[in-house]
């Protein structure tokens, strides 16, 4: 059976508080807004993960808090690049056939681009100019294992930004 991966960036911060570090920064009203509407597609959806892992920077906890999704935690998410993604989603557990890691670009982009293979849908092609805050794509990973995950396992099944949900 293959696993379902989903990758979420947290919604748009504000960067509007001088004085607050980068790791603090809360959403702004239009990421609040945007958190909202990825929420009600997962639910509209059915999508259901077993496991969730994510950055613990205010802003992906405030992104997941408006989702109403709880996660684990972890530190190596903040800001991590590609490589440390991919050991992330491969030490995923075995038991989980549906998993979201949610976090920070440019490392969040490349991961999706890495994982995925070009699609009929064109899906793909969206996320290789841009991967949005608040974005989520779901990829069909086409492994029995965590631990099999590399380049191009994979297809995005699905791409939900916030602008087409308006």
């Amino acid at each position: 059976m293959p696993k379902r991966l989903a990758i979420l960036r947290h919604a748009k911060s504000d960067w509007g508080q001088p004085g607050v570090s980068d790791f603090d920064r809360p959403l702004n009203d239009r990421g609040r807004a945007a958190a909202g509407l990825i929420g009600r597609a997962i639910d509209e959806r059915g999508l259901q993960f077993d496991v969730v892992v994510s950055s613990p920077s205010a802003r992906t906890r405030e992104t997941l808090a408006l989702i109403g999704i709880d996660a684990q935690w972890e530190e190596k998410l903040y800001l991590a690049g590609p490589d440390t993604l991919m050991g992330v989603v491969r030490g995923l557990p075995d038991m989980a056939q549906s998993a979201l890691i949610v976090g920070h670009n440019p490392g969040l982009h490349e991961l999706v681009l890495k994982l995925g293979r070009p699609d009929a849908r064109g899906l793909r092609q969206r996320v290789l100019g841009k991967f949005p805050t608040a974005a989520l794509a779901v990829l069909e990973l086409e492994i029995k294992s965590w631990s099999e995950a590399g380049p191009a396992c994979g297809e995005i099944s699905a791409l939900l930004l916030p602008r087409d949900l308006d």
